[in-house]
Formats: C-alpha cells, structure tokens, sequence
C-alpha cells in the first residue's frame, strides 16, 4: 500500500477532532481490531490504517485535541517510524520500558474531569474495563459510544459480500454436531448454558465453513451463539452457497441476519453465558443485561488448536506440495539474480505463482515479506513501488511466504545469501540457525507453556547478547488463519499449554538495523514422546519441506548433535520431495541443497 500523504492524515486527524469537539469529548481511541477482535479485518474496519497511513496489522491510535500518538510492538518500529513520518502522529514503542503505556500517557495529557471515548463494537470487553478502572482512579471518565468513522470517512467500504462454502468432512475431520457437543461439554464444566462466539476463526472452525472476507485468511464475518438447544449462525444469509445453506440445514444450524445479533441477545433472558475477554464490549454489555455472565477463556480456540487426524494429515500433504513449489521457486531464484533486474516484489510475484500451480491452492496466508540488504531487518516489511529494491548477487534476502490450501496452511521463512556472505552475516546467521535446531529438538512434559520452552530458542543468543523482539512461535489454523492461539512460544508469560496435536511455528531471528536480517522458519507437529515415571512427553515433528541455506553457516559454530540435526532434516526434505519433481533441473537443485555438511 502507498504512504499516504501527510496532508491527507492531518485532515483526517482534523476532522476526528471535529466530531470529538461536536460531542463533547477530549480523546478517542482506535484500535486495529474489529467487533470480532480480529487480527486481520476487513476493510471496512481498517479504520486505524485510513486515520493515521501506518498499516501494520498491530497499533492503537489514541487522537486528542492537541496529542497524537500510536502504539505499536516491536516487529513494526521500523515500518511505523517511516509511515508517520511527517504526520501529527508520535510513534510509542510498546514493550519498550521508557514508553507510557495508553492509559499512563491519556492521564499525562488530559485533565481530571475529562472524557475519552471508543467505540464499543470495535474494542474487547476485558480492555475497556481494565482501562476504564485505570482511568477513573485519575479523574477521566471512558465512554463507550458510536462509531464516528461512519460519519468522517467518505466512500467507506462496505461490508464484505463474498460467498462462504463447505470445509468438506474429508479435511474438517469432525462434523458440526460433533464439535458443538464437545463445546457443550467445555460449558457445562463452566457453569454455562450458553456462548457468545465471535472470532471469526472459531466460528468458521464450528460450522465447518469458509470464506474470503478477510486479505489472506479463509474466513467470514459472522457470529454463532450456542445454546442448550439450538446453534445460531448470524451472517448475511446473500453469501451462503446453496450447499452451505444445505450443510447447515443439516447440522440443525439456525440462520439469522448478522445485525440480528444485537436484537437476540436483548431477548435472551435467564441463561448464563460464557464470554471470553476477547468479546466486543458492546455486544458483552447487552448480553449482561439479562442473562448470568461467565468470563473465561474461549474453550472453541482450545478445541480447534488441537489438530485431529485429518487436519494433521492435511497439514503435511499441504507441505509436500508447498514444497514442491518452494524448490522450484529456490532454483529459479539465484540464476534470475544474476541475470539481473529481479526486484523484491517479483520475488514475491515468482513464489505465488508457482503455489498457484499445486493443487488445493487458495490463496497467499498473509501478505509476502521479502526483505532485501537492510529490508530485512525490518521484521515485518512489505515491498512497495516506493521501497521496491532491485536484488544483486551479494547480501541476504530474507523470505517469509506461506500459502492457503484447502488441507492445510503453510508458513516458513528462509534466509538465502545471494552472494558470498561476510564473517558478520555468517555470524548472526548461525546464531539463528542454532536457536531453531535447539527448539526444533526440544523434549518437553506435555502441557508445558510457550514461555518455558521460549528459552531454549533464545539460549544461544543470549550468550553473546543478542535478542528479538517478537516471538518465537504461533499456533497455525487448519485452512485457517495462519496466527492462531492460544498456544504460542514467546517470552511473556502464555499460560496456554502446549499439547499433543498442536501446530506451531519455529522462527527466531536477529535484525541488525540498516544492516540485514537474518530468520529461520518451519512449522511444527507436536507429537508424543514417551511416558515416565515423571509424565508424558512431547517432542516435535518437522512439516515444513524445504531446504535451509548452506551457504552463510558457520561451521564451526554447529556442535555435532546441531549438525547431524541439519542433515537429517535435509535427508527427509530430499526423500519426501524428489519422487514429486518431474523436472531435471529441480532434481539437481534439491540434491545440491540438501548435501551433508
């Protein structure tokens, strides 16, 4: 996406305080979410992105009459200091000990007896009233109130209008009644009789539907409430196919209009409802009006993170074909190089085309991060006309691809040298390598959090003084968003355990600003290991196919046990992908890579 203009976020920011005048307020909070929480939204709801041109999925611009600022984290400083340059918006630094956090810098700007504002439908229950407690204590009221983006943001997209198909039983691997009774069950435990499902991933995953309204994700904007008696599916019934609508039938799913949510939920009276934190504010607050409230974490995302046996094989059917494509990209790449005129966006352009080729291809898992020299020390960078960079035969390029598959969903990054790489590139290079083999052979008890296993990623690191700033790992949907909890592998405490059956990703890196970065990627299984006496253990199958880059590895660096874990990745990588290539040259390219160091 071009930067937009600096004239154009201060008008905006303008008319904002406009609207904040007329109503009497004296800061308004926008976040990046939507009423589902979503971490991607549609565009519909991309109202921090259009107010300050920052477009990172992660941020929350807080406008008052005379302040600006956006919080963002770590994997977009880089990207958020370039897009607001010029604009009334400060950059904070979340995560970083001198930045205020929201709270702490409203009461520093505003007066006791002010009011700030949100909107209610876009922002969690559990944030609103943490902040709300905070602000009181220093004399500002938070109200909930409407949104005033209807009102300042002219030709505002609609809501998405895409069609929403079958997720067929043969790569669901569970029907619709039986993930309702298990949900049932995970209630019943609780004390609920009844849930408010909003995640848009939960509630595709429940139903056993797809969709495309969401860049990159498989997703539909929807809700389902789940009763004793009756599930009810909330959605623009225009965008049901005729077989979704039959599936459905089938399932004894009820349809209802998606702005029937609120109406319903006035109705409901006497039931006790589970709500996770993660629930809009407003629709939380209507719910409580009649109805016995249980907060606690949504039992759906526990369920679906755990993978059944037609999701795990789906995952790894998915990887062969992904790897097929990555082989053939990876023997293309260096010889076009040479040739020169090879930009990063053709890099990107290259690699989508070729997962376009396999079967069951749907579409990329998130935007392409191709980051070439210093690009690549921006965690999160995405190639524009204006950052577009010609690649030459020297430095590293940095490549975080994945792609949707109707069996599965895929995520890796590589680091390749284009050229003969420096003491320093081998350096860090090794240094992520190592954190990768040392998770990536990790055994653990079953029901471990990604926190304790986060050291074993970073333990190499450490030792010189290097870190990063993101995390470690992410859980991974089955055709389903690619960022997917509640596990994850990071150093703030996850309390989620990780158990058998979870995917996850492998990724540390090291980003060495206007030098280069360096990030290793490979989605993996959890999987039983033995019972002892002290528990059950889990270890790791590798899924991702295809082959790590050789050449900037110091070798010295590698104990034996980090090697032999090398190459017998790369045997397997080289067994499971050679009878899938046809063609001569992507033979010669994987036997060359995937050679014993």
């Amino acid at each position: 996406m071009a930067k937009i203009s600096d004239a154009v976020v201060t008008e905006r920011v303008g008319k904002l305080r406009e609207w904040m005048r007329d109503i009497g307020i004296q800061a308004f909070i926008v976040p990046s979410t939507d009423p589902h929480s979503s971490e991607y939204v549609p565009s519909h709801w991309e109202a921090r992105a259009w107010l300050t041109g920052f477009t990172g999925s992660a941020g929350t611009a807080v406008v008052t009459m005379n302040e600006a600022a956006l919080w963002t984290d770590s994997r977009y400083f880089l990207a958020a200091a370039e897009q607001l340059a010029g604009t009334p918006f400060k950059l904070m630094k979340d995560g970083i000990a001198a930045t205020p956090d929201i709270v702490h810098w409203l009461t520093s700007v505003l007066h006791q007896g002010d009011v700030a504002g949100l909107d209610g439908r876009v922002n969690a229950i559990a944030t609103v009233e943490a902040w709300s407690d905070l602000l009181n204590k220093n004399g500002i009221r938070l109200e909930t109130m409407n949104d005033p983006f209807d009102a300042i943001w002219q030709g505002r997209p609609q809501l998405p209008q895409n069609a929403v198909d079958i997720q067929p039983l043969e790569f669901s691997g569970e029907s619709v009644a039986s993930k309702i009774e298990r949900l049932r069950g995970c209630l019943q435990s609780t004390g609920a009789t009844a849930m408010l499902v909003t995640a848009l991933d939960e509630v595709a995953w429940l139903v056993n539907l797809r969709g495309s309204d969401v860049h990159c994700n498989p997703v539909f904007v929807a809700y389902c409430v789940v009763l004793q008696e009756e599930i009810r599916l909330y959605i623009d019934k225009a965008k049901l196919t005729e077989p979704a609508i039959r599936h459905l039938l089938s399932e004894r799913v009820s349809l209802r209009f998606y702005d029937d949510i609120e109406t319903d939920l006035r109705t409901l009276k006497h039931a006790t409802v589970l709500l996770a934190p993660e629930t809009n504010a407003w629709l939380a607050k209507i719910a409580a009006m009649n109805n016995r409230i249980v907060r606690a974490a949504s039992p759906v995302a526990a369920l679906k993170a755990v993978k059944n046996k037609a999701e795990m094989s789906g995952f790894r059917r998915a990887m062969l074909r992904d790897g097929v494509a990555l082989t053939r990209f990876f023997r293309w790449l260096k010889p076009a190089v040479k040739a020169g005129g090879i930009t990063e966006m053709d890099v990107d352009r290259k690699l989508t085309s070729l997962r376009a080729e396999q079967p069951l291809f749907r579409g990329i898992s998130f935007d392409t991060i191709a980051g070439y020299g210093d690009h690549g020390a921006i965690v999160h960078y995405e190639a524009t006309s204006e950052t577009n960079r010609v690649l030459q035969p020297k430095g590293l390029l940095l490549l975080d691809s994945g792609a949707q598959y109707q069996d599965g969903t895929t995520d890796i990054t590589r680091t390749i040298a284009l050229g003969c790489p420096t003491e320093e590139e081998r350096h860090v290079y090794t240094l992520v390598l190592k954190g990768h083999i040392a998770l990536a052979r990790l055994k653990f008890p079953s029901g471990s959090s990604g926190t304790q296993l986060d050291l074993s990623a970073r333990y190499s690191m450490w030792q010189e003084g290097y870190d990063y700033g993101h995390g470690t790992g992410h859980g991974v949907g089955s055709f389903l968003n690619v960022h997917e909890g509640p596990h994850q592998i990071r150093k703030n405490y996850m309390p989620a355990p990780i158990t058998a059956g979870m995917t996850i990703t492998d990724e540390p890196g090291l980003y060495l600003p206007g030098r280069f970065g360096v990030r290793i990627e490979n989605m993996l299984l959890a999987i039983p290991f033995k019972e002892t006496e002290f528990g059950n253990f889990l270890q790791f199958e590798t899924l991702t196919l295809c082959p790590i880059d050789t050449t900037p590895i110091d070798l010295s660096m590698l104990t034996p046990t980090e090697r032999l874990w090398l190459n017998n990745y790369h045997q397997m990588v080289h067994d499971k992908l050679m009878p899938l290539l046809d063609d001569e040259g992507d033979r010669q390219w994987l036997r060359e890579a995937t050679l014993p160091i």
